[in-house]
């Protein structure tokens, strides 16, 4: 118990830090309604937020409902999202995912982590980026960064994200949930990257179990 309320703390300390470091710590993809922070999260999958917004700027344009996708030339939505990677098992996973969203909820993308799992294309990780950043419920978004970046520190010594996501469920105050994926996200990307953690400028080093035990 002692460790979990030590790092309670810790996670307190880094939420003030990367807040003060990172005050604009928004999700990075763009988008104007629930559809399309759906539709942008699962071209995001081994694609930066910077092509995909390149991408999803015609295509919003275009498809402007579920029925859009759902009814689409599976061929024609193939190339329009190329650019993304992966675009045949993205664009089969988005327009199966819009036709369960015209056949099961009237076109809308539903408001809860039970029923968006149920979409196909859609995995805890999706389903908790909508939570937090559509409906302002909060979920933690385990993905490459915070993944990474969570081990490093110390939060976690798991390696599946579902377990990484419970173990930050268990000391992250709820309400920090979403900021606090969205944090940990713009530190990974900007500071605590994959192959040389930038720990000299790392404005949490003393936190971080991997970034304290490096000579300085």
């Amino acid at each position: 118990m002692k460790k979990q309320e030590d790092l309670k703390k810790r996670v307190e300390e880094i939420i003030k830090i990367l807040s003060k470091a990172i005050p604009d710590s928004r999700i990075a993809l763009r988008f104007s309604n629930t559809l399309e922070l759906l539709i942008a999260t699962i071209l995001s999958a081994q694609c930066t937020d910077i092509k995909v917004n390149q991408v999803t700027m015609d295509l919003f344009k275009k498809y402007r409902s579920a029925r859009d996708y759902a009814e689409a030339n599976l061929a024609k939505l193939e190339q329009e999202i190329r650019p993304t990677g992966f675009y045949r098992n993205k664009a089969k996973s988005i327009q199966k995912c819009c036709q369960e969203l015209v056949k099961r909820f009237g076109g809308e993308v539903p408001k809860t982590l039970e029923e968006l799992v149920t979409l196909p294309g859609v995995g805890r990780k999706t389903a908790n980026v909508i939570l937090g950043n559509a409906f302002g419920t909060p979920g933690i978004v385990v993905d490459t960064h915070v993944h990474r970046v969570s081990r490093r520190i110390g939060l976690t010594k798991n390696d599946d994200p579902v377990k990484v996501e419970f173990d930050l469920m268990e000391i992250i105050p709820k309400e920090e949930w979403t900021h606090f994926s969205n944090l940990l996200i713009w530190h990974g990307r900007k500071t605590c990257v994959a192959r040389k953690p930038l720990c000299e400028i790392c404005p949490i080093r003393k936190l971080c179990d991997y970034g304290s035990k490096l000579k300085t």
